[in-house]
């Protein structure tokens, strides 16, 4: 395995055009969504980083990917509406997602999970209506902080605890919220409050 790696002199360009991609993705996506009328909630690392730059932009953390919320009744709606800003429904590995254009990979992808469904069979709750969900200064509908945090909560992986904490630095999520939860996902909280560096 070659791990000699050079950056070249366009690096940070390339940085900066990651970055945008998503961006770009997400606008052009929830743009279509709301011009067809589908309800829908921007959910995952987007919607944390809405709710960080509310408190502090200096907090918010980059994210590859694009994670909508959608009723599963409306999918064949939400197909029509994005195929018409390029997007290219596909099912890969059990996960719902539409490609950005036919060259696409999953990684370049708007990836959906279904409102009132449990994203994993384990998980304590599921998915969190769209409706639960307000307009952002951005332009897009995003979850509300508690709902969104509850999402955290319940899938507990790494990047959702990471996620937690960047709601913890800026204030957002503090000891009182432990009692607005569920007992599961209250001692979660307290368990990130006590050791919030890990």
């Amino acid at each position: 395995m070659n791990t000699h790696v050079v950056f070249g002199e366009d690096t940070l360009q390339r940085m900066v055009d990651a970055v945008e991609k998503v961006r770009d993705r997400l606008r052009r996506s929830t743009q279509a969504l709301e011009h067809s009328a589908v309800p829908y909630a921007v959910i995952g690392g987007n919607a944390v980083a809405a709710w960080v730059a509310q408190v502090d932009e200096g907090a918010v953390r980059n994210t590859a990917d694009v994670d909508i919320l959608l009723r599963r009744g409306d999918l064949e709606r939400a197909k029509l509406a994005l195929a018409n800003a390029g997007f290219i429904y596909e099912q890969v590995a059990g996960v719902d997602m539409f490609l950005d254009g036919p060259d696409a990979t999953p990684r370049n992808a708007v990836h959906v999970i279904f409102a009132g469904e449990k994203v994993r069979r384990e998980y304590a709750l599921p998915a969190p209506d769209v409706s639960d969900s307000e307009q952002s200064p951005l332009g897009y509908r995003v979850l509300t902080l508690k709902a969104l945090a509850t999402m955290k909560l319940t899938s507990y992986r790494r990047k959702d605890q990471v996620h937690i904490q960047d709601f913890m630095l800026v204030g957002l999520l503090d000891q009182s919220w432990t009692k607005r939860l569920p007992p599961e996902l209250a001692a979660r909280l307290q368990e990130l409050l006590d050791d919030p560096d890990g």
